[in-house]
């Protein structure tokens, strides 16, 4: 866990592949224990320290995680992760290449929770959830693709789901059609960048979290960046 932005009200970190942002039945230590140790240390705070999750990253998945500080500060990020408001860039790295550079990703998804894993419709079916992407493909290496992807919708798995059914399967992720694992068993999904209003201050906060520590990763970033300045 690294600490990419805290003020009063909220705190920002970059979640390792991996760890897990709340408590599950594994009973590992989460992401949201971790920083209430952290902020209980670094302010001496005595008794139970408030930590609150308006949004959630799967555990195989790295990258940016808001939280708040505040009972008032999470009341209103909940709302903005609600309705949109807050800017959600994620990479994907995929053996496939889009046909397209960029496009809309439109579908209906199906949560099956028995199975954890949803599946995209072209049409609604009974109990899915409209799900809504852009992408754009950001640089190529000799396998594989890193495509940048901005969520419009926040459904369960939706980014992997959809992008395996366009026929680009994140790198890694057997569960939607990957043929083979990561080592570190994460997947090639990093949360980039959010950008939205400071819920207290009002004041814009942009954030972006560095890749992973692999080389892939690492190359694909240095290109991105270099592209950017071109």
């Amino acid at each position: 866990m690294k600490v990419l932005y805290e003020d009063n009200h909220i705190i920002i970190v970059n979640k390792a592949a991996g760890e897990i942002v709340q408590g599950d039945k594994t009973g590992d230590a989460s992401l949201c224990d971790t920083l209430k140790e952290y902020l209980k240390e670094k302010y001496n705070k005595p008794g139970n320290v408030f930590v609150g999750l308006p949004h959630r990253l799967d555990r195989p998945v790295s990258g940016v995680v808001v939280f708040a500080k505040t009972s008032k500060a999470l009341e209103r990020l909940n709302e903005m992760f609600r309705i949109g408001a807050v800017k959600k860039i994620y990479w994907a790295i995929s053996r496939e290449c889009p046909a397209q550079p960029s496009a809309e990703l439109s579908g209906w998804i199906l949560r099956n929770e028995a199975r954890n894993k949803s599946f995209v419709y072209p049409k609604e079916v009974k109990g899915s959830k409209q799900a809504l992407l852009n992408y754009r493909t950001l640089a190529q290496s000799d396998n594989y693709t890193l495509i940048e992807v901005e969520l419009k919708t926040g459904r369960h798995h939706q980014i992997r789901c959809q992008l395996a059914a366009m026929g680009c399967p994140i790198k890694g992720d057997l569960k939607y059609g990957a043929k083979r694992s990561n080592p570190d068993g994460s997947i090639s999904l990093h949360a980039r960048y959010v950008e939205f209003i400071h819920p207290v201050s009002k004041s814009l906060i942009s954030i972006t979290a560095p890749v992973p520590g692999d080389r892939l990763w690492q190359s694909f970033e240095k290109e991105a960046k270099d592209s950017e300045h071109l």
